[in-house]
């Protein structure tokens, strides 16, 4: 197996490249830094006013959200259902994968 990073020969088994140090088979490599458990309170307490999105980066959805009141609800809880399952995404794209950052 190739390290994606340096392209040198990595054993399957290994968590980071001996040469380079990038990890290899992290599945939480992709991971936002963000809590997902953080997002997931903000989201349940304040998402009528998207304080959630303005925590990971969202800040013009987030302005949105304040404008709107959460969609009336509406998007706030379909941002909480989305959260919990683990599919919400920061602002550069990366999932909210662990729970307690």
């Amino acid at each position: 197996m190739q390290c994606p990073n340096c392209a040198n020969e990595v054993s399957s088994m290994a968590v980071a490249c001996p040469h380079c140090g990038h990890p290899i088979n992290d599945p939480l490599a992709g991971a936002s830094p963000k809590s997902r458990l953080a997002a997931a309170l903000l989201c349940f307490f304040f998402g009528g006013l998207g304080i959630h999105r303005f925590y990971v980066g969202k800040v013009g959805t987030g302005i949105l959200m304040v404008l709107t009141l959460g969609g009336l609800g509406l998007w706030a809880l379909i941002d909480f259902i989305i959260i919990c399952c683990g599919s919400f995404k920061d602002s550069k794209g990366l999932p909210l994968l662990v729970w307690n950052r």
